[in-house]
């Protein structure tokens, strides 16, 4: 009996024919034309907005802002048991996006102080138990997501804010793009083991490369500043998207997830693409503002 299964077992096999090959992943471990269509699809939305009435962006970085704060309070809570005050970061968050039109950086520092106070008497109910912990979080994620992402929205307030925002956006797709090539053709040298493995030295010079290209078309021919000013902003964000990456690299790590969420196919989260546009937002703000004053 057992022989005629056997015999049975192999006929079927044989005749279902050769197991499937496996799909190998891309070296950038990225499910890439999804990653690419996403990326545009959001590009475009962008644009758009610039393009047709440009205070419509702040409308896209409220959004961004809020779904981001969800998809890292939902992470932390399943991942760590820690609680953000939910109701004042994420209407705190909303005041410092919007209140930067009429009322520019004042409003925005005045929103954030006033959401780490009630951030503070919101978690009161809750006890002395992982109070600090808590509130530790939630004053973090304000100023990690709106905060940051306010210098984002107010790139856009000047005359010529469109091209502000496209100098700050192309920067960091070159940047993003440059290290992604380099270093799937000849990434060898890895930049930081222990925090983001993908991550090399080649993939990094890639987006120096890249960035001081980006950097010096756009600030000359977008913004009429000089070139030299150009290659110094392309620097400046290479280095600030890296850090923006490696420290959500970090943060995943210790809470021991790969994604801060699903929404994006071949990207994860929006906090996966926020990572490097945060951080790359308050320079972008601050030398701009330098370079070309409104």
């Amino acid at each position: 009996m057992t022989q005629m299964s056997e015999e049975r077992g192999g006929a079927a096999a044989a005749a279902d024919g050769p197991p499937a090959p496996e799909k190998k992943a891309s070296r950038a471990g990225r499910d890439l034309p999804a990653a690419i269509g996403v990326g545009l699809v959001l590009g475009a939305a962008v644009v758009a907005s610039l393009l047709t009435v440009r205070y419509l962006f702040l409308a896209i970085i409220a959004a961004a802002i809020a779904i981001g704060t969800i998809e890292l309070a939902g992470v932390l809570r399943r991942a760590a048991n820690i609680r953000i005050a939910m109701v004042p970061v994420l209407v705190g968050g909303q005041a410092m996006i919007w209140l930067g039109w009429p009322f520019g950086r004042d409003g925005v520092l005045a929103s954030f102080a006033l959401t780490v106070l009630v951030c503070l008497l919101w978690r009161l109910p809750g006890g002395a138990e992982g109070y600090l912990r808590d509130i530790s979080a939630s004053i973090f994620a304000g100023a990690y997501l709106p905060l940051f992402g306010a210098f984002a929205a107010m790139l856009v307030l000047p005359h010529d804010g469109a091209a502000r925002v496209l100098t700050f956006m192309i920067g960091v797709v070159a940047s993003d793009t440059g290290g992604y090539i380099a270093g799937v053709l000849g990434g060898k040298h890895p930049m930081a083991p222990s925090i983001s493995p993908k991550k090399s030295w080649e993939g990094f010079a890639g987006s120096v490369v890249a960035g001081i290209i980006a950097g010096s078309l756009t600030v000359s021919l977008m913004l009429h500043g000089h070139a030299w000013q150009g290659v110094l902003f392309g620097i400046a964000i290479v280095l600030t998207a890296t850090l923006g990456d490696l420290v959500e690299s970090l943060i995943k790590r210790d809470l021991g997830v790969k994604d801060m969420g699903t929404m994006l196919p071949g990207h994860g989260g929006l906090m996966d693409r926020l990572d490097s546009l945060l951080p790359s937002a308050v320079v972008s703000w601050l030398l701009l503002s330098l370079f070309i004053p409104a």
